[in-house]
């Protein structure tokens, strides 16, 4: 087999979307439409924003902190990744990726968090 013939051979897909989600600080819950999209919101549970990326979620919470494609509560009220809530999934294809990003948002708003999804 020639080196060009190897190389066309299907490899098995390269999964690097994942799903991620930051802790925000407790701040967001005076922003009124985040009220509003959270009416079962258990002040005992944490704010949080679910989000998917191509890119490594420490990458993709530094653009958003540094403004850069960023959700305006992850800029003003991020404060930290929560790996516990997101790492057991990832990596995974991108399709995969946008499913997860809603269901984990819709478990977590079932829990009593404060949930803004991207």
């Amino acid at each position: 087999m020639t080196d060009a013939a190897k190389k066309r051979k299907k490899r098995a897909p390269r999964y690097h979307h994942c799903v991620y989600v930051v802790l925000l600080s407790k701040d967001v819950s005076y922003e009124t439409k985040f009220r509003k999209s959270n009416p079962n919101y258990s002040p005992d549970k944490p704010c949080v924003y679910v989000g998917m990326t191509g890119q490594s979620p420490d990458i993709r919470f530094d653009k958003h902190k540094a403004g850069i494609k960023a959700n305006r509560y992850v800029k003003k009220y991020g404060v930290r990744l929560m790996p516990e809530l997101y790492e057991v999934y990832n990596p995974m294809p991108y399709e995969a990726a946008l499913d997860m990003e809603i269901e984990l948002a819709i478990h977590l708003r079932a829990k009593g968090y404060g949930v803004w999804q991207g």
